[in-house]
């Protein structure tokens, strides 16, 4: 993801420790190339001299396991002269954009990525890999980038009132023909980030689509055989794999002057459905150890998931992590979301069959996935400190691309609520956008919100003493200990922090199948600009639909009527899709 936590983007492998980059803060005069060379196909090289730049940020076993599934090996650029070699180079980022130029700087790339990328020889940036090809950004008080497309990266505007980062499943609106694009009309791709470069007349030589998020904004470039996506392909399904193995194909001489092929976006369609920025339908794994001692998929009901039958009070199975992670994918989930709810919660890093959980599921399951349980710092029995980064991105670099915090960002939320001050050592200043907050509220009945201190809603169905309002309180440690503190309050607190998104479950709705509380959900998506994932209760695909209509979550996540066939995905999307929603189908 671009513009993700300083900290996480810092944190780069220096042998089995991590190091922190200082961020700069200045940005020294610009510098542009003056063009991309075009490349005969007779400099191409073999297959293994395709090339992966990962200078130690974030989630990319995805790209390699993505490239893998296309049949082609990658070799990691392993010193300067590594970028020379490759006949490819494929270069993902995410993250700050100065503490990325500055790690460039410091393994001394900077120079021959340029020399590489105005060679004109194939080359592919994914997200931040995209945005460090511009003169600069203005996060952190100004970035010198690499300099080879004209314009500035920027935030984008909050006022408009649309949830930042910009998460999820997008159409793009293609500015030129494209080999790329070929075999990827009406197709929506995966984005993540809160910055993003504009197009103008002095870079619209280089910009290959656009998206439209309260605004146009550069998705794709292309000049002669360079490439980059702010989008991640390694992400986005099968449109992603395509995209990826039109990368592989021999560029032709016939593609060097490509024609406008601008549309209004009035007259264009995908799938079907709306264009834009999709609602995203989540599958949700709730992953523990049973009875002896085996991986299941489960699910309770208001959290407990042992069966009460006859034949004893095992743990719930409802099937294998890694198969059904894969079965979603096939089915068309937007995301796939693993919980795991035993968590070895005294050494989370001890968890192996979690971590390899996550890198089996990742080398076929293309869209993202968020991993949470024990996500934490803690201190192992010898003595020795972890930090939750450092927790986090073991499973970054297992195939996780978000992790989900709970008890840990209550915690935190009252800590910063009681001093309002921010000392970056909790876990959500440390890993910020990549971080979703889970939060567990039950409704708190009251008659007269004059007298309760908490935000308060009103109810369409009167609580059970004829109470008409109600407020919604927080609890940790599965639903069993609760906390003064209401949903309202959590999630603007850990805003605040800097997570990225808010996963909002309800103890109240969760397995009763009759709807999302709605109530709930309004109050929450109203209060804060961060991405809201609605959760527990989804019974129907209408109830997919009411939510998304009468609530401002960006997504809804759903578990139990997955994991027992009773709804399809399928069919979640095709009401959807027919109730006007944008729709990723």
């Amino acid at each position: 993801m671009a513009n993700m936590s300083n900290a996480l983007i810092g944190a780069f492998p220096a042998g089995n420790a991590y190091r922190v980059i200082p961020q700069r803060q200045h940005l020294s005069p610009q510098r542009r190339s003056h063009g991309v060379t075009t490349v005969c196909s007779s400099v191409r090289g073999s297959a293994d001299d395709v090339f992966l730049l990962d200078y130690g940020a974030g989630n990319v076993r995805s790209v390699r396991n993505a490239v893998k599934r296309l049949g082609f090996h990658l070799r990691d650029v392993q010193h300067v002269d590594d970028i020379s070699k490759a006949s490819r180079l494929i270069f993902p980022g995410v993250g700050a954009y100065g503490q990325a130029m500055d790690r460039l700087k410091h393994l001394g790339y900077v120079e021959a990525l340029r020399d590489y990328i105005q060679s004109g020889k194939p080359f592919l940036g994914i997200c931040l890999g995209l945005q460090l090809m511009f003169d600069g950004s203005t996060e952190s008080g100004g970035i010198e980038g690499l300099g080879i497309v004209s314009g500035a990266v920027s935030e984008f505007d909050r006022l408009k009132g649309l949830p930042v980062p910009h998460i999820g499943w997008n159409s793009l609106q293609e500015r030129q023909q494209s080999r790329l694009l070929a075999d990827n009309k009406d197709q929506r791709f995966y984005f993540v980030h809160s910055y993003r470069a504009t197009p103008s007349e002095h870079n619209k030589d280089w910009v290959l689509a656009s998206s439209h998020y309260g605004e146009d904004f550069v998705a794709a470039l292309q000049k002669g055989d360079t490439y980059a996506t702010q989008f991640h392909p390694e992400k986005s399904g099968a449109a992603g794999l395509a995209l990826l193995k039109n990368f592989f194909k021999s560029y032709t001489e016939e593609e060097a002057n490509p024609a406008p092929v601008i549309r209004q976006l009035e007259q264009q369609h995908v799938n079907g459905t709306s264009q834009g920025l999709a609602k995203r339908v989540i599958a949700c794994l709730d992953v523990r150890a049973n009875d002896a001692g085996d991986l299941v998929v489960t699910k309770g009901d208001q959290y407990d998931v042992r069966d009460k039958g006859t034949a004893g009070t095992d743990v719930r199975n409802l099937g294998l992590p890694v198969q059904l992670a894969g079965r979603y994918f096939v089915e068309g989930a937007d995301e796939v979301t693993f919980l795991n709810i035993t968590g070895f919660r005294d050494f989370p890093l001890g968890d192996l069959p979690m971590l390899e959980v996550v890198r089996q599921a990742s080398e076929g399951v293309f869209v993202p996935l968020t991993v949470g349980g024990g996500i934490k710092e803690f201190t192992d029995a010898d003595g020795k400190h972890w930090s939750a980064l450092e927790v986090a991105s073991e499973y970054f670099r297992s195939g996780a691309d978000k992790v989900s915090i709970g008890g840990d960002a209550v915690v935190a939320a009252e800590e910063y609520r009681r001093t309002g001050q921010k000392t970056g050592t909790s876990s959500i200043e440390q890993i910020s956008w990549a971080v979703v907050v889970s939060i567990d509220p039950k409704r708190v009945y009251v008659k007269d919100p004059v007298q309760c201190s908490h935000n308060t809603v009103k109810l369409k169905q009167q609580g059970p003493h004829g109470e008409e309002y109600c407020w919604y309180q927080c609890t940790v440690k599965g639903g069993r200990e609760a906390r003064d503190i209401d949903a309202v309050q959590l999630a603007q607190a850990v805003e605040a922090l800097g997570a990225g998104e808010i996963l909002l479950n309800s103890i109240d709705a969760d397995g009763a199948c009759s709807g999302f509380d709605l109530a709930l959900i309004q109050a929450v998506s109203d209060a804060v600009t961060i991405p809201v994932i609605a959760s527990s209760g989804a019974g129907s695909p209408e109830h997919f639909s009411q939510v998304f209509n009468n609530t401002k979550a960006s997504a809804a996540l759903a578990a139990g009527i997955f994991h027992r066939q009773e709804v399809a995905i399928s069919d979640v999307k095709s009401h959807m899709a027919a109730d006007g929603l944008p729709t990723r189908t």
